[in-house]
């Protein structure tokens, strides 16, 4: 009966999580392709075309291990609505500061934006602590297809509120901020009625065979001796590499289709070629991961990007870049999914919040470095320079599992729970 309970309360999370990951990315998607644009006519200036989205990663990076510790002591559903209330108070502080023009105030909304991302990357792992460990991966896949919502539905919202913009007089490109915090707003509604029980609740009921008295009464183990595992190395590398690269290449894309002559209708779908590669092909990546292995999941991610990399610049016209930027979303789709998956295996449900916070703020503060530099390597050496830092950055993880101190990693692997939970 008890293991009944649990794996609907397993769907019943995924579920709420894909509903709030969906509802955030229909706004988000609107908000990544406007964002670099709206700074550069604030600014003036093409350099500072990246910084929105550093802006943004900085908030992420930020918050995430503060909010990953207020999650492992409160849980994960009030830790959850936290974040949405600041991205609500951000998002009417960035549509404010378009009527007024003023530069500083679009970033701090932004920057309040960022932390309300942070916190609902960390729905993936939720989704892990909810479900047993044979199912993760996949649990985690569903919560990111959610993005495959925004993907589709972002581009024709953002085609209906610029018409509302122009019918009613109003200055173009606010009305996505006001629009993100009712998401926003509807989204934390539905954490803070539905996430019921709080998933780490459900992670210590799986988990209550394995985990000692002596180790949740300690906290778990101590991060300097997580660090040191080839897992830990392995997963935080694969995910931080692939937002890096990410972020180097889709950062700056918006403008270089700009200064190409694209539409903004076309700089759109590109975006949502991109988040289909990203979002919309999870399910089946998930699949593979349980399949599989991370390990050569990882592999497979880290050798797209590098593709990717390689036709970036052999065209600039509509097609090629989403077909490049579709791959460039696939590559980072294998990575994170299976990094993800490989980190909450290896941890145990006390040390989940406070760990997984910590990682966060490790790959949002690289992508954040690699948003803004992106921005600078466009400006100052092209767009061609930016793309070979993004090829060297993506083979980074295939080049370490390919490493000697890796080679081991499959033989010992970590245990994993094939039993039940107690029921008595």
């Amino acid at each position: 009966m008890l293991t009944e309970k649990l794996a609907y309360y397993g769907r019943r999370t995924i579920g709420v999580l894909f509903a709030t990951q969906s509802l955030y990315s229909a706004g988000y998607v609107i908000i990544f392709t406007i964002s670099s644009i709206l700074t550069v006519r604030l600014s003036g200036s093409t350099a500072l075309s990246g910084v929105p989205i550093t802006i943004i990663l900085a908030g992420a990076a930020l918050g995430a291990w503060p909010i990953g510790r207020f999650m492992g002591r409160h849980g994960r559903r009030l830790g959850l609505a936290l974040g949405q209330l600041c991205g609500i108070i951000g998002s009417l502080i960035a549509g404010a500061a378009i009527f007024s023009g003023m530069l500083w105030l679009f970033f701090a909304g932004l920057f309040l934006l960022g932390i309300s991302r942070g916190t609902l990357d960390m729905g993936r792992y939720a989704a892990a602590d909810a479900n047993p460990p044979q199912l993760r991966a996949r649990a985690i896949s569903l919560v990111v297809l959610g993005g495959t919502v925004g993907a589709f539905i972002g581009p024709p919202l953002l085609k209906i509120l610029n018409r509302f913009e122009a019918a009613h007089s109003l200055p173009d490109m606010t009305l996505p901020w006001f629009f993100m915090a009712l998401l926003l707003l509807v989204s934390m509604m539905l954490v803070f009625v539905f996430l019921r029980p709080d998933p780490l609740d459900i992670a210590r009921q799986y988990a209550s065979g394995q985990d000692s008295s002596a180790a949740a009464a300690s906290g778990g183990r101590r991060l300097g001796e997580i660090v040191r595992e080839k897992r830990f190395i392995l997963a935080v590398t694969a995910i931080t590499c692939a937002h890096l690269a990410m972020f180097l290449i889709m950062t700056v894309t918006p403008v270089f289709m700009n200064q190409c002559h694209h539409s903004i209708t076309s700089i759109t779908w590109v975006i949502v070629a991109h988040m289909f590669g990203m979002y919309g092909l999870s399910f089946f990546v998930g699949w593979l991961v349980d399949r599989f292995g991370s390990k050569k999941m990882i592999i497979a991610g880290s050798i797209m990007l590098v593709a990717a990399c390689l036709m970036t610049p052999m065209n600039s016209s509509f097609a090629w870049l989403m077909l490049v930027l579709f791959l460039v979303g696939l590559g980072w789709n294998c990575c994170f999914v299976a990094g993800s998956s490989m980190l909450s295996e290896m941890l145990q449900p006390v040390e989940r919040g406070r760990i997984q916070g910590f990682v966060d703020t490790l790959i949002n503060t690289a992508a954040g470095v690699g948003s803004l530099g992106s921005g600078f390597l466009y400006a100052f050496l092209g767009f061609n320079a930016m793309v070979v830092a993004t090829l060297i950055v993506s083979a980074i993880p295939c080049l370490l599992i390919c490493s000697p101190f890796f080679r081991t990693l499959d033989r010992n692997p970590p245990p994993i729970l094939l039993t039940q939970p107690d029921e008595t």
